[in-house]
């Protein structure tokens, strides 16, 4: 999030590194970082990989992990999340996908 904006997003059926670094690299496209950009995480495994550290590190970007069993640390992105599942939810008989392409186009709306 960028000035309380998603700046850069990308949705998979799975979680590996290549989730996260797309979406990071898809956020650096649409708005430039400045050298003191900071990007908060959770400890997923995700975020500890070799390409997601160098591409940080690339961008002059600190890294910034929650704590422990804490989600009260990155509230905003928690708060986001719960938003985005309600509103592409919502209304729809079953809380599943059709597909990984239903998926995508639910979230780009």
């Amino acid at each position: 999030m960028v000035n309380k904006q998603v700046a850069g997003w990308h949705v998979m059926a799975t979680m590996p590194e290549e989730l996260i670094t797309t979406a990071l690299q898809r956020a650096c496209w649409a708005q430039p970082p400045t050298p003191d950009l900071l990007v908060h995480s959770d400890r997923g495994r995700q975020y500890c990989g070799k390409v997601y550290r160098k591409l940080l590190h690339d961008h002059q970007a600190l890294r910034s992990q929650s704590r422990r069993g804490n989600c009260y640390d990155k509230a905003q992105a928690e708060s986001l999340w719960s938003r985005l599942k309600t509103e592409v939810l919502e209304g729809r008989e079953r809380l599943v996908f059709a597909d990984l392409a239903d998926a995508q186009a639910s979230v780009a709306d």
